[in-house]
């Protein structure tokens, strides 16, 4: 799974891989009302699921799938000034924004001085968001005892030990840390830590000449955060931290390297650590973050990337107290700026949302409410949400699709034909011992212990945070219970949890066009079906194939076996690698390559499933359209989407997902039904000779 930079109150755990861009998801905030009349929603849906009218017939299916499935439509959208891209998953969001408001809106017709019970407590974090008058009044008050900190720092224990705090503050942790289970015992908890301390989105920002313009811009926005928090010497400063986190930057992995699991888990004791990574005091960094050294060896430290953590280890060490101080208080600026006065929100929306993603407008501040209210509590809206808006029908037909998808599987399995029986036999196990969760976890979270304060933006949001650490902390030394989800219900995703070998299907994306209980049988499993088999298939991509059936870190390949799965990942990744998201912008096929294994798998899944349905044997034609070829529109229609060139160009960088366009046309041609069923022949653009198509799963 694409992890991404956590936000203040939530927490990165190892292992999760989400169908959607993960980035995405922490983008919910910038979500918008719905679409304008030109674009096609929902109701231009045909009653049976797929919008005939939003395809370009001018175009030959063999030529450009996503333009003669997508095109007519995809032209039609216009992305909303306050996003960055526009289609099917964000009017989902917006569905799920809205009603997560209306959720909030009726909750704070009966407020509460004293909040005690979860709904109390949601509709005074939102209603004090919601109260910017009292917000601007306060500037850069909040920021008082933070700074105050900081400006206390002396000694390099200090400055670790105020990192660790970061885990419980708005302060900057330096290094990201997590609780999570052990990839190679997954019954318990381990301490993972892994490379952080960057302000732009990836290493490429700073060492590559394309970002230059970006990397400016960013020392810009240092220097407007440094002034509106008051701290000395801001243009100075801003140069040396840019120049720190070059530094910083040019020890950290890049993020296809860092998608390897054998190549990430290093287990090290402390004393350990301390040798690896010199400069650094991380028992004081420990401390901070509430772990003793005692807990830290009794769980275990995975450390993800060694060179990078001793490099920047060596780094900040080195590095002048007044240039850390300083890193400090601007990333605590930035990190608070949500909570803080129109300047502070201005300041970081204009450089992360403006000029790195190309994002012409600031979203109303409803829309920011909803979503760190969702942020602090997401999980008592969520069973407010399910009792709302999750029919009980609709867990049951997704359940009975999930065991047609499993089905399926196994036939493709046992029909393997480049791997040895002993291996095949170890995936059919793997495949058999798949967890499947749908709509919403077994058991909830309760907030009893998180205090809540009418008029208090900041400290609620920081107490929020301090919460969910203090939850996690809470595992260590305890089992980990296997029906804690990552995923709240009105998350518009889905995920593959391969040290639970479970994937896993929130309420939220089981709609249209995904999931139609009332739509026709082919294109709900081009959707949802695709999205299941795509999770599934994560269990067996370049990354998942290396869990087994109890979700350990392990190798059950023969040698052989990894051998030939490599080489046919390495031929997919050349096709990706070819693919220009925008002219001389190509993706990145070794970052890419789960999600990309996950979209072939997930679309072949779909189309077996369905043929081995009742509807899939009938063949029945709808609108002169055959079953299969429905199956193939209704994945497309799932990725009729618009992304802004900035955006576009971001997350060629940093994302493990493809463009849109590219799920929907390469692994479409390597699917040998799919040229029976749009007749494609050599010459048009798409064809692949058939010792070229690739065929993993």
């Amino acid at each position: 799974m694409l992890f991404h930079k956590p936000g203040h109150a939530t927490l990165r755990r190892a292992g999760r891989r989400g169908f959607m861009l993960a980035t995405c998801l922490a983008m919910s905030a910038m979500a918008v009302p719905a679409a304008p009349a030109q674009t096609t929603g929902a109701a231009a849906i045909r009653p049976w699921g797929f919008d005939l009218n939003g395809r370009n017939t001018s175009v030959r299916p063999g030529d450009n799938f996503f333009d003669y499935a997508d095109g007519k439509a995809v032209r039609a959208l216009v992305i909303p000034a306050d996003r960055t891209s526009f289609g099917a998953f964000d009017r989902l969001r917006e569905l799920s924004q809205q009603r997560v408001r209306d959720i909030l809106t009726s909750l704070a017709k009966t407020p509460s001085a004293s909040p005690l019970s979860s709904d109390e407590k949601l509709a005074a974090f939102y209603t004090t968001f919601m109260d910017e008058t009292a917000i601007e009044k306060l500037g850069a008050a909040p920021l008082s005892a933070d700074l105050a900190a900081i400006r206390a720092v002396k000694t390099p224990a200090d400055f670790a030990r105020l990192l660790g705090t970061g885990q419980t503050t708005f302060q900057t942790s330096g290094f990201s840390l997590g609780i999570m289970p052990d990839a190679k015992d997954p019954t318990r908890f381990a301490v993972y830590v892994d490379q952080d301390g960057l302000g732009m989105p990836d290493r490429d920002y700073y060492l590559k000449p394309e970002f230059a313009a970006k990397k400016q811009a960013y020392q810009a926005y240092i220097v407007k955060m440094l002034g509106l928090a008051g701290w000395p010497d801001a243009v100075a400063r801003a140069g040396d931290i840019v120049a720190l986190e070059t530094s910083i930057a040019g020890v950290h992995w890049a993020r296809a390297d860092m998608r390897d699991p054998d190549k990430t888990y290093n287990a090290r004791s402390l004393t350990e650590l301390t040798a690896l990574a010199q400069g650094f005091d991380w028992t004081s960094w420990l401390s901070g973050a509430g772990i003793s050294p005692q807990q830290a060896d009794a769980a275990k430290l995975i450390v993800g990337e060694p060179s990078a953590i001793a490099g920047q280890a060596k780094i900040l060490g080195a590095a002048k107290l007044p240039v850390l101080q300083a890193w400090l208080a601007f990333h605590l600026a930035g990190n608070a700026a949500t909570y803080l006065s129109s300047p502070f929100v201005n300041a970081s929306y204009e450089f992360n949302r403006k000029t790195l993603a190309g994002q012409p407008q600031l979203a109303v501040r409803w829309k920011r409410g909803a979503d760190v209210t969702e942020s602090a509590m997401g999980w008592a809206i969520g069973k407010i949400y399910v009792d709302r808006y999750f029919p009980p029908e609709s867990k049951a037909k997704m359940e009975a699709l999930t065991k047609q998808l499993k089905a399926a599987f196994r036939i493709r399995l046992q029909n393997n034909s480049w791997m040895a029986p002993a291996t095949k036999q170890h995936a059919l196990t793997k495949l058999d011992n798949f967890e499947i969760q749908i709509g919403y976890p077994k058991k909830w979270r309760d907030y009893d212990g998180l205090t809540i304060r009418p008029g208090d933006a900041y400290g609620n949001a920081a107490r929020a945070g301090a919460f969910e650490w203090a939850y996690w902390l809470s595992h260590l030394g305890k089992p980990v219970d296997r029906d804690e989800w990552d995923m709240t219900p009105q998350t518009v995703n889905a995920y593959n949890n391969p040290v639970f070998n479970e994937v896993v299907f929130p309420a939220s994306i089981l709609q249209p066009p995904f999931f139609d209980p009332n739509a026709d049988t082919a294109i709900n499993f081009g959707a949802i079906g695709g999205v299941i088999g795509h999770e599934m298939t994560h269990g067996f991509d370049d990354e998942g194939r290396k869990f087994d059936e109890h979700g350990r870190l392990s190798d059950w390949w023969t040698k052989e076996d990894a051998a030939r799965f490599e080489k046919l990942g390495e031929r997919f990744a050349a096709q990706y690698d070819a693919f220009q998201v925008l002219p001389g912008v190509h993706l990145n096929g070794k970052l890419t390559m789960g999600e990309n294994i996950a979209d072939l798998g997930g679309l072949t899944l779909a189309l077996d499933a369905y043929r081995l349905s009742p509807d899939g044997k009938s063949s029945a034609a709808r609108d002169g359209l055959t079953g299969d070829q429905r199956v193939f529109l209704g994945w497309a229609q799932v990725w009729r989407m618009k992304v802004r060139d900035d955006r576009a160009r971001q997350l060629a960088t940093i994302d493990p997902h493809s463009a849109p366009m590219a799920r929907v046309n390469l692994p479409m041609h390597n699917i040998d039904a799919w040229y029976k069923a749009w007749n494609v022949q050599p010459g048009q653009a798409l064809y692949l000779a058939p010792d070229a198509r690739v065929k993993i799963w």
